[in-house]
């Protein structure tokens, strides 16, 4: 089985990791850990081609570095649990790279967490998980944190 684990700076993805390795078995199953940034900052300072504004590229390569790091950390813990597992940072819009990062893997399963957003959130930004949900190819489990 393949799973594909959508992870953010949240304090549900440490919620979505522990239910992660309570529910799998090692054997047979990979992981993918997925963590993807957005570009928009970073974007917006190159069109505006100013110099008063902030190193908008260094922050952004840092916040990559900061990400694998996690990530990284996260692998090494699911390898010492008997997990074959990989780690992969993307940019662009959570809900269509977490989808076609699943299709183009062949992902059987994809977790994410659900934040919990406010209907007023939902519909300015939407939902994540609730996009992830309706509009992938494989199975979606979305974990809802104890964390309040």
């Amino acid at each position: 089985m393949k799973i594909l684990v959508a992870l953010d700076w949240s304090r549900y993805s440490e919620h979505v990791f522990e239910i992660l390795l309570e529910q799998t078995a090692a054997e047979g199953t990979e992981i993918r850990l997925l963590h993807v940034l957005d570009p928009l900052p970073t974007k917006l300072a190159q069109a505006k081609g100013s110099r008063e504004y902030p190193d908008f590229e260094a922050a952004a390569r840092q916040q990559r570095s900061d990400a694998e790091d996690l990530l990284e950390e996260y692998v090494k813990k699911l390898r010492a649990a008997g997990f074959h597992a990989t780690w992969l940072v993307e940019e662009g819009d959570p809900r269509d790279v977490i989808i076609d990062s699943a299709a183009a893997w062949g992902a059987d399963l994809i977790i994410l967490g659900s934040r919990g957003k406010t209907t007023l959130q939902r519909l300015l930004v939407g939902s994540v998980s609730e996009s992830v949900l309706h509009h992938a190819k494989c199975s979606v489990e979305i974990v809802r944190s104890r964390v309040v």
